[in-house]
């Protein structure tokens, strides 16, 4: 019998939520205080894009900082996009959130491991992302199904 609760993936699943949403909310502020990220990534994952350059130097995985000096930062479902500067040339990495290896925040101390995933797990990780947890289907009967929001059982 396969286990079809895997948590550790689901953990990590629910840890690069978080740092979607720190990127996210970064995007629309900017970086505030000493807030600034170290973010470590496959280079081999499939989707990760990075010059032939980078990949040379780089062949296996990369260590990012986000902190003065990043352009075009562009937040998606799966990945993101950002130009950073290298020795003075500007290069535009695309970083899927599968393909994530670590994330800090050394002003606050703050850091996260990820397991590597194979493309199996990415997909799972990928499907469970689609999915629309923010309502509840009610069993269905006689043919109907009603849609109930959470927030109507949340206390005001």
């Amino acid at each position: 019998m396969t286990d079809t609760l895997n948590y550790p993936l689901l953990i990590d699943n629910a840890m690069r939520g978080v740092v979607r949403e720190v990127l996210k909310l970064v995007h629309a502020n900017g970086l505030t205080g000493d807030h600034h990220f170290y973010i470590s990534f496959s280079t081999t994952f499939p989707g990760a894009k990075i010059s032939d350059t980078l990949r040379s130097k780089y062949p296996k995985d990369i260590t990012i900082v986000l902190q003065h000096q990043f352009w075009d930062f562009k937040i998606e479902e799966h990945q993101f996009t950002v130009t950073l500067s290298f020795s003075g040339v500007p290069e535009k990495l695309v970083v899927p959130f599968a393909a994530l290896t670590a994330f800090a925040d050394p002003s606050t101390k703050f850091g996260l491991q990820f397991q590597q995933l194979d493309m199996h797990d990415a997909e799972i990780i990928s499907a469970s992302n689609d999915e629309n947890f923010s309502s509840v289907s009610a069993p269905e009967s006689e043919g109907s199904a009603e849609v109930i929001s959470l927030d109507s059982f949340r206390k005001k």
